[in-house]
């Protein structure tokens, strides 16, 4: 008598299963090589949907409750002036317009390394300019049109900005650098009140920024303002002079790094255009009155809100070498640096 097999498709049912988990919202993971058949995808690769959910493995999934919807990326330029109050040189001692053009095509090579995933973003950069030469400014714009990304840039008018008080110095070189300053700042926030609509990027022109920069800071707005139902400041850069406080941080996890909260940042932050209205009076003192340190008033702000940072940062801050507000640790800064050439 002929044996009757009971053959089963494996791969059937696999597909069946595979399937089903798609329905109910399930992701799974093949731990014999890492591929999550519900994505497509290897388990090392971006997980996470802006907007939809952020997927940490094994943490599992968060759904974003906090979807964000626009970010101006405004980056304060200036190619005359090399430091505002000293005259150190920068990490590989290069003409200051060479900082400018590079931390722009950071940025710019930051949205292409992540396109697809910022696709359901709407993205403009706004470029406020002081005193920058001609063919700087041609530069710019000439890389900027290469881009489809929309941009605008716009001139500082000092003669708006006549209630700015900076501190005395005896060096009328460095308060006219620092008026200027304090005027593209007070520019900035005005821009970003008239604008924005949701995410707002403030950004100085001596940051060089990784390819993982711009998506991650958006994913992890996401996700730990949806995990704390609130919103958020972000600071791109991991600032050495951070460690020297023995102050407590929480350590939270974006979607492929770690954040820690921070108490102070510099001027290069990202937020929302509700915290920016809710403490407009805090921020414009930084624009009209000088305080020691710069950043006292967003300190006091950060007393009240989270303001987070990456672990490793995401952001080469180039000032001095030696300076404590400048490189982070753990980072290959020669290769930032070079992958960012225009």
């Amino acid at each position: 008598m002929k044996k009757i097999e009971n053959i089963k498709n494996p791969n059937f049912l696999k597909k069946l299963f595979i399937k089903l988990c798609r329905i109910v919202g399930f992701e799974i993971i093949d731990q014999s090589n890492l591929y999550s058949p519900t994505l497509g995808k290897q388990a090392n690769e971006n997980l996470s949907v802006l907007g939809s959910k952020n997927i940490s493995i094994p943490l599992g999934e968060t759904k974003i409750t906090r979807t964000v919807k626009s970010l101006d990326i405004i980056i304060k330029t200036c190619t005359s002036i090399n430091l505002v109050t000293q005259n150190k040189k920068r990490i590989f001692e290069k003409e200051k317009s060479e900082y400018t053009f590079r931390s722009i095509n950071s940025i710019i090579n930051s949205l292409k390394f992540n396109e697809n995933n910022l696709k359901k973003i709407k993205i403009k950069i706004y470029i406020i300019d002081h005193n920058s030469k001609k063919e700087d400014l041609l530069k710019i714009e000439s890389n900027l049109k290469k881009t489809n990304i929309e941009f605008e840039i716009l001139n500082l008018d000092l003669e708006k900005f006549n209630e700015i008080k900076t501190l005395n110095k005896d060096n009328p070189t460095i308060e006219k650098n620092m008026r200027s300053t304090m005027a593209s700042i007070r520019a900035s926030f005005d821009l970003a009140k008239r604008k924005s609509s949701d995410l707002i990027y403030f950004v100085e022109d001596d940051y060089i920024h990784k390819k993982e920069s711009i998506f991650e800071m958006v994913s992890a707005y996401e996700k730990i303002s949806s995990e704390q139902g609130k919103e958020l400041f972000i600071c791109p850069a991991d600032y050495p002079y951070l460690y020297k406080k023995l102050d407590n941080s929480q350590i939270l996890i974006g979607n492929k790094f770690h954040w820690r909260t921070v108490n102070e940042s510099l001027l290069t932050f990202l937020t929302s255009k509700y915290l920016i209205e809710k403490y407009w009076n805090s921020l414009i003192l930084m624009s009209e009155n000088e305080h020691v340190p710069f950043e006292t008033p967003l300190h006091s702000i950060y007393e009240k809100e989270t303001c987070i940072s990456p672990i490793p940062s995401l952001a080469m801050h180039c000032t001095n070498i030696n300076s404590v507000f400048g490189l982070s640790p753990n980072v290959d800064w020669i290769k930032l640096w070079d992958e960012n050439e225009t």
